[in-house]
């Protein structure tokens, strides 16, 4: 049988040496090209080149002295290049920094796996290629952000190695390690929706609002487009799906959380439940959009206000709610039995159901798989019900009721699944 020689292992460096080279090379060409500006030095076949110079005194000197002096001279020239630059009244860097990128292609093709070598060449593409977006992203950054992304490396890279693996308290099966990192999960997944609907998402529609919001709360998404509804035409109908498209999300945050948490065993269960669930709430808010399109009715873009999802008050609360949701479990269970657990779900479905499902999944209670299956559906499904109470008193418009009636239609088939199957 044919087969193809192996390519020897310094030749395939080399081709994808001088390969991303030219590659980066076409992409500065185009990125100064659509400015406007001379192309002075980073050409195609200029970083080409340099590429290539970099691999060639890389293998003649493995200890790299050769590739050291090679990296002297071009900073030289590269400093007498950005000075003729400045003098001609073009500040930016840029154009010398992703020359000397280029010119250490050469070591990593070499010496590092060829994983390494594309992601550091596509996250130069990325940064040349989207500056439009990142001057944007920069533009709208806060100050305050950065003290955020503080918090949470506290969070999650300080406090959660330094928790132990044992129990909170004799009465609460929940050790430290497993309260802190519920924390941690539902902020991170809180966060990225934030940052999403903050910094690229400032202005966003409706159905995106919904979205996004749902990801972070389902309930405040709720309330927040429910009250927008209330000064809007009784012919702005996008609020409707948005908030069935909020709801899904809740479906599907849970659904995240559960397998990031380790409980594949109770994902297997919930997930032909949720995914229905998931579709159908999908396919309502097509076809009401799709009836919106043919009628020619809208709604203004909205901005939806969230709250920030790193603050230590939040943390500290869900924590506490966490504590207490795993010790009420815990007698409700030894008093009363799955029964008692039934209306316990069902009672905390009124309020926030994200500590209260975290704490059920992260307990050791005397209940199998199937009970708390049950118990996760129960608190949604009154959840899904206290949010349809929302949407009619806070909007106070007709334009919420095809969501406020699939929202309680869906708590009530949940609860019929439950007790039917």
């Amino acid at each position: 049988m044919f087969t193809l020689p192996e390519i020897p292992p310094l030749l395939e460096a080399f081709i994808a040496t001088a390969l991303f080279g030219f590659v980066i090379g076409l992409e500065v060409h185009s990125y100064r090209r659509a400015r406007n500006k001379d192309l002075g030095f980073g050409t195609t076949r200029t970083l080409t080149l340099l590429a290539v110079m970099g691999f060639v005194l890389a293998v003649l000197d493995p200890h790299l002295w050769l590739f050291m002096g090679g990296l002297f001279i071009i900073t030289g020239l590269l400093a007498l290049q950005y000075w003729n630059r400045l003098a001609a009244g073009e500040q930016s860097l840029l154009p010398t920094f992703i020359a000397m990128l280029t010119y250490l292609l050469g070591p990593l093709a070499l010496q590092q796996p060829l994983w390494l070598l594309i992601l550091y060449v596509v996250v130069v593409l990325l940064l040349l290629g989207g500056k439009p977006g990142i001057r944007r992203f920069s533009d709208t950054f806060q100050s305050t952000e950065a003290v955020t992304l503080a918090k949470f490396m506290i969070m999650a890279g300080l406090i959660l190695p330094m928790l132990p693996e044992q129990p909170i308290a004799s009465f609460i099966s929940v050790t430290y390690s497993q309260l802190w990192l519920s924390v941690v999960v539902v902020s991170t997944i809180s966060y990225l929706s934030y940052v999403a609907q903050t910094y690229f998402f400032p202005n966003n529609g409706v159905l995106l609002a919904g979205i996004l919001g749902g990801l972070y709360s389902s309930t405040a998404a709720t309330v927040v487009l429910s009250r927008r509804a209330q000064s809007a035409s009784a012919r702005d109908h996008l609020y409707s799906p948005a908030i069935i498209l909020a709801t899904a999300m809740m479906y599907l945050r849970l659904m995240v959380l559960i397998i990031i948490l380790g409980h594949t065993a109770i994902a297997l269960r919930l997930a032909i439940p949720f995914a229905l669930l998931i579709a159908l709430s999908a396919l309502i808010a097509w076809l009401l959009y799709r009836r919106i399109a043919n009628t020619g009715d809208k709604a203004d873009d909205i901005a939806t206000p969230v709250r920030h999802p790193l603050e230590f008050s939040t943390a500290i609360l869900f924590a506490v709610l966490f504590v207490f949701f795993a010790g009420l479990t815990q007698a409700v269970i030894s008093n009363y039995g799955t029964a008692g657990l039934h209306w316990l779900s069902f009672a905390i479905g009124f309020s926030d159901i994200d500590p209260f499902i975290l704490a059920l999944l992260a307990g050791k209670y005397s209940i199998d798989f199937n009970v708390i299956t049950a118990a996760i559906l129960i608190a949604t499904a009154s959840n899904n019900l206290l949010k349809a109470a929302y949407a009619i008193a806070m909007a106070r418009n007709r334009s919420v009721m095809p969501a406020a009636l699939w929202l309680s239609f869906t708590g009530v088939i949940s609860l019929v699944y439950v007790y039917l199957r």
